[in-house]
């Protein structure tokens, strides 16, 4: 189905042809209709579908044809990361482009300046506040927001914001915001804990859960199976045998991270390391300089393998198996995007193969393991079956399912509108990430 089928705007139109975009996903296609119509929206699709533009169109579309306050915050979109606050900003810029509408994101980790030009945004009703929870309470209990006119509340990526501990955070601004709005829960897994938050916040939602796909069947896959020990050697041999040049390496800790960052700088490879001890203006720094080609290697914890959109990664590399096999599809999903070929290696330490076998039965294959170089020495045998390397939590799977029946208008956010105004330059400011990413 093609945008101009389901939005109203010509201006958004406009920008959405400026930014090639013609035909929805089929996150897209489901969730655009279901917001249009008003209904509040429990949403499940992995990283890649496209469920930004699927809750950022319709709200646009809304925002610029009805009225609203002119000088009150419209809409609050919550996000785990200050990377993904960030991103969703500059999408947000990129679509309202031809149109009046004002958005502000706020994070933290920034200079007093940043959190003064946060405050006078926050202050001057944006229409759009795109926020991470701990620097939105900040801003709450200073008294620099109101969020009583709110009609729209989006959480982007909420299994992860629940997984950082974000749930008291969440139910805290929740109990700041009118009880007559419409909300919308995305998310790329569904465990029960995500039930449970939208059970508390959402009023007869409209269900979309689309299956987690596999990883693109352009991704070559393959495994190590080795000691700990055994694992920087065989990165060094892939390395020697492949140059690097657009290569994320996900390690399970920052400690981890910045060893194998120091190590591989060592060997004189082109290495950046992404991790929640970085500084912003360093992390932005360090994304600029992997996107621009100047970093051919970024080591990085999990705070890149989902959200961050960077197309053209040649390779991932699993230093460490994910902890849910999920992670996993996330992370080679970093690589084969826009139809380009890609690599995925994974090194399976002894403590890590029962977890690898989930990840197999979620992929409903073997992955090919490559016997190690000779002068590494003996590789422990694979047993998929030993369950004394860690207990997997049981994974839950959903199809595809929810109608397109589409509608304008919605009666709950009809008593409070008034004409949109134009409020000015959106500004840039920051949110601070749980150290344990």
């Amino acid at each position: 189905m093609r945008f101009d089928q389901l939005l109203r705007n010509d201006d958004l139109l406009d920008a959405l042809w400026d930014m090639h975009f013609d035909n929805c996903t089929p996150i897209q296609e489901q969730a655009i209709p279901m917001v249009l119509d008003g209904r509040d929206l429990l949403a499940c699709a992995q990283t890649g579908t496209g469920k930004t533009a699927a809750y950022l169109l319709p709200v646009i579309d809304i925002l610029s044809t009805e009225d609203f306050p002119s000088d009150a915050i419209n809409c609050v979109i919550m996000a785990p990361t200050r990377e993904l606050a960030q991103q969703i900003d500059q999408q947000m810029q990129g679509f309202s482009y031809f149109l009046p509408i004002s958005s502000i994101p706020v994070y933290g980790g920034t200079d007093g300046h940043t959190y003064e030009q946060q405050r006078r945004g926050l202050k001057a009703g944006a229409d759009v506040v795109i926020a991470t929870p701990g620097r939105l309470l900040a801003h709450l209990s200073m008294g620099s927001v109101d969020l009583s006119k709110v009609s729209f509340f989006i959480l982007d990526e909420a299994d992860r914001m629940l997984d950082m501990g974000f749930f008291d955070d969440i139910m805290q601004i929740v109990g700041r915001l009118p009880k007559e709005r419409q909300t919308l829960l995305f998310s790329a897994t569904m465990p029960p804990k995500i039930q449970q938050l939208a059970n508390k916040i959402l009023n007869d939602p409209h269900e979309i859960k689309l299956a987690v796909s596999k990883p693109a069947d352009k991704i070559d896959q393959k495994a190590y199976v080795c000691y700990e020990t055994q694992k920087l050697p065989v990165l060094l041999s892939v390395f020697k045998a492949t140059v690097p040049e657009r290569v994320i390496v996900f390690s399970s800790s920052k400690l981890k991270v910045k060893e194998l960052a120091r190590v591989l700088k060592k060997e004189r490879f082109s290495v950046g390391e992404m991790h929640s001890d970085l500084e912003q203006d360093k992390r932005e720094d360090v994304i600029l300089d992997f996107k621009s080609g100047k970093i051919k290697i970024l080591v990085a914890t999990d705070i890149v393998a989902r959200g961050i959109d960077i197309d053209d990664i040649e390779m991932v590399v699993n230093f460490d198996v994910p902890r849910e096999a999920e992670d996993y599809v996330h992370r080679v999903g970093r690589t084969a995007r826009a139809d380009r070929d890609g690599k995925a290696i994974t090194f399976i330490s002894d403590k890590d193969m029962y977890k690898f076998r989930q990840i197999e039965q979620l992929l409903e294959k073997e992955v090919e393991k490559v016997p190690l170089p000779a002068e590494l020495g003996d590789a422990p045998q694979y047993k998929a079956s030993d369950k004394r390397s860690g207990g997997a939590r049981k994974r839950r799977y959903v199809k595809a399912a929810g109608d397109n029946k589409q509608s304008k208008g919605n009666p709950k956010r009809g008593h409070r509108r008034r004409k949109p105004a134009n409020k000015g330059q959106k500004t840039n400011n920051d949110i601070k990430t749980p150290s344990n990413q």
